[in-house]
């Protein structure tokens, strides 16, 4: 009996090119102060953010990825019809099916690309880089675009002290392809469900819909719809985004092969500039590696904001194509993931 051909693929694999969608509207702590008990400099002192960016009516999940990922492709030097794969890692697309990612291959002209969404919360990017990694080595695809995005102002209630102040909307995305030389490193990854109470949304879908067999039995009324937002118990969650994520980033440089000293770059998931600082002297890091800070003035984009602060570095020429640069997510699950890349 003749065995089973595999697939083979590329040697290697590489991002070839970052493309982001900000949104228009900019939204200061001075406008965050009137909706929670609040201050700019508390806002300031407890996540380093300033200011962030809410999405217009218009700015839906689709438009901002579909805006990402042309400029990814654009950059990658390569036509939408190349794209093969589409994967979308968002917490935010209301929709339980179809996956958005049928519909954004469409709209980018990546015909019968095979297209998926994904969950994985704010290590969404990194799941993606590794997923796309292992597709494109094993021969199932050649070019893929990854793109995390998120509207979570829809399921932030902005009154909520802890968490109307942190969350933002965006997308950001990378174009994968095959490289002739090693690129992305081992992937770090794991969870830890006994804390999955930690970040989640406050009630299931179906219980926002008034039924009519859920009725007040005073009047007969059907009770009124409350719509699901996320809740966030914060200290627990920092004290494991700090200290366990730093341990982890730590892995990531190992199974890479890469020294501390030997980095360039770190771009944590941007979810507060304390955890960020925290990770950075755990990990002993050179005081000359370039971090992201892109949660100042843009927000927790959750699944976007890896590629988002990405492509701000090298916009603003603080990184370089060719540098060495140590990602890591973290979030609701609880999920992790971390590797070390090569900058497109």
């Amino acid at each position: 009996m003749s065995g089973v051909k595999a697939s083979q693929g590329a040697a290697f694999s590489k991002i070839m090119g970052i493309g982001g969608y900000r949104p228009r509207r900019v939204v200061d702590n001075a406008e965050i102060v009137t909706y929670i008990d609040s201050s700019d400099e508390w806002i300031r002192t407890r996540s380093g953010i300033t200011e962030r960016r809410w999405a217009s009516p218009d700015e839906t999940v689709q438009m901002m990825s579909v805006a990402a990922a042309r400029t990814a492709i654009e950059r990658a030097g390569l036509e939408p019809g190349q794209v093969d794969t589409v994967i979308v890692a968002t917490v935010t697309h209301l929709l339980q099916t179809p996956a958005i990612a049928t519909t954004i291959a469409s709209e980018l002209g990546a015909k019968n690309a095979a297209a998926f969404d994904i969950n994985a919360a704010c290590a969404g990017f990194c799941y993606m880089v590794a997923m796309a990694d292992a597709l494109i080595r094993s021969g199932a695809s050649k070019y893929v675009a990854i793109i995390g995005v998120e509207r979570l102002t829809d399921l932030t209630d902005i009154h909520d002290r802890s968490t109307a102040f942190i969350f933002a909307d965006g997308a950001g995305a990378a174009i994968m392809g095959p490289s002739d030389e090693p690129s992305i490193g081992p992937v770090v990854w794991g969870s830890d469900g006994e804390q999955s109470d930690l970040i989640t949304q406050t009630q299931p879908w179906d219980k926002a819909i008034p039924r009519q067999d859920r009725v007040r039995p005073e009047d007969g009324t059907a009770e009124a719809a409350t719509w699901p937002t996320i809740a966030m118990t914060g200290n627990p969650v920092f004290k494991w985004a700090s200290y366990a994520m730093a341990k982890t980033a730590a892995e990531a440089l190992d199974a890479a092969g890469v020294q501390p000293d030997e980095l360039d770059v770190f771009v944590p998931h941007q979810a507060n500039n304390r955890i960020t600082d925290a990770m950075f002297k755990a990990l002993k890091l050179p005081s000359d590696v370039v971090i992201a800070r892109d949660i100042v003035n843009h927000g927790n984009t959750s699944a976007a904001s890896i590629p988002l602060a990405i492509e701000t570095l090298l916009e603003s020429g603080e990184a370089k194509s060719g540098q060495t640069a140590l990602i890591i997510g973290f979030g609701a699950g609880l999920v992790f993931a971390g590797q070390v890349i090569t900058l497109p």
